[in-house]
């Protein structure tokens, strides 16, 4: 393999990525968001600084994907604390679970997330939204 080549690889190993190069699309996907306060101290053991925290805030959020290219269908669920810099608000991302090798990897190598193996699931039974994430190793997280 020439030099030029190597330059162009977007993942390792160069032979057998564990991800389709992009771009990647991600349509008709479905959320479920709940924010709920939680214990100072313990969420800032956990947020890095410079980054600082108003209130005690973090989103829970289970995303069905069932249409994205290069990766297949799959469901993720995470949490994510919400944060301030300065000015500035956002969320800093605390953990994320999904059962999908190559999303894993990808969100992992690609945009730095947290992504860690797990199974989730999103569903309707009967006229309620139901977010589940049903076992992280032998754990019942949440059900």
């Amino acid at each position: 393999m020439k030099k030029k080549d190597v330059l162009k690889q977007y993942t390792t190993p160069i032979g057998a990525p564990a991800f389709v190069q992009g771009p990647h699309r991600f349509k008709r996907r479905e959320y479920l968001n709940i924010t709920y306060r939680t214990d100072r101290e313990a969420l800032e053991n956990l947020v890095p600084e410079p980054l600082e925290i108003d209130q005690p805030l973090v989103r829970f959020e289970v995303m069905k994907m069932p249409d994205t290219t290069g990766y297949g269908a799959y469901v993720e669920c995470g949490q994510a604390a919400v944060v301030r810099m300065g000015q500035e608000q956002g969320e800093f991302l605390l953990a994320m679970y999904l059962d999908n090798l190559p999303a894993i990897a990808a969100g992992r190598e690609l945009s730095a997330f947290p992504k860690k193996l797990g199974s989730a699931k999103l569903f309707v039974d009967s006229d309620t939204l139901v977010p589940r994430h049903s076992d992280y190793d032998s754990l019942d997280v949440i059900g």
